[in-house]
């Protein structure tokens, strides 16, 4: 089965590029964007050999899996670019729930700054990448989805889509997943950023209310996960009663929380 787009990103103009194997998405659409293209424009394929994740870590893919990125040009400022991300996340959620079912999908959660969850283990990841040109700002939002099969030896635990929708090709989740970006990317550009999405983002969310610890760099933040702001900032609740907004970070829960990742 081929891939192709649904029928909402076909009426927004949206262009994809099918590759039967390829090293990763995402080095695809910034060669694209380097090129000159302008996008909407996808890079496609269900055998990523060598995609990567945030940090440069590997993200490890199996035939059948999704990787999936997507080239927009924003006239934004970066800061308001960098919550594109915020998209990703919820386009793949919606498109999990219309190609499994919200039954089969009661354990999706979306962990903040860029991962899917399924009944807390990692399902999807994103890594946003972008390029300046004058006047406008290239994102590529790559996006890879866990369909046969979990990578194994990770540091958190991985599941599959398969273990809940067996039937679900990564053909069938990108179609709806491309629906599931062009109505959720048109909120965002017209609520001027991530504002639009916020509550809907925020509804979804893995830890809200709970206590978790956040890796920054070299330190480790623990508090209660109040909220995320307008920004896009986690805003972390300290022992003490302050409040401190993290921009970027890796999170973690329970007993988690005291890991010490590289």
């Amino acid at each position: 089965m081929a891939f192709r787009l649904g029928p909402r990103a076909s009426a927004a103009g949206h262009r994809l590029l099918d590759f039967d194997t390829i090293g990763s998405t995402n080095a695809a659409a910034l060669a694209e964007a380097d090129a000159g293209a302008a996008g909407p424009l996808w890079c496609v394929s269900a055998d990523q050999t060598g995609g990567r994740g945030r940090r440069g870590r590997p993200w490890q893919g199996t035939p059948g899996n999704l990787a999936a990125s997507i080239l927009v040009t924003v006239e934004t400022p970066a800061a308001v670019a960098a919550t594109i991300g915020f998209v990703a996340g919820l386009a793949l959620a919606d498109a999990l729930d219309a190609v499994a079912g919200e039954r089969a999908m009661t354990g999706l959660a979306l962990k903040w700054p860029n991962d899917v969850l399924l009944d807390g283990a990692k399902l999807a990841g994103i890594l946003l990448e972008a390029r300046a040109r004058p006047g406008e700002t290239v994102v590529v939002a790559g996006m890879g989805v866990n369909v046969l099969a979990g990578a194994a030896d990770t540091p958190y635990p991985a599941t599959h889509l398969g273990s809940v929708a067996p039937n679900v090709t990564a053909e069938d989740l990108f179609c709806a997943l491309s629906d599931a970006w062009a109505t959720t990317f048109a909120a965002w550009e017209a609520g001027g950023g991530f504002e639009a999405l916020r509550e809907r983002w925020l509804a979804r969310a893995a830890g809200v209310g709970s206590d978790i610890a956040v890796t920054v760099g070299g330190r480790t933040l623990s508090g209660v996960f109040e909220t995320v702001d307008w920004d896009g900032y986690l805003v972390l609740r300290m022992a003490d009663g302050s409040r401190e907004a993290v921009a970027a970070g890796e999170v973690h829960f329970g007993a988690a929380a005291t890991a010490r990742p590289d």
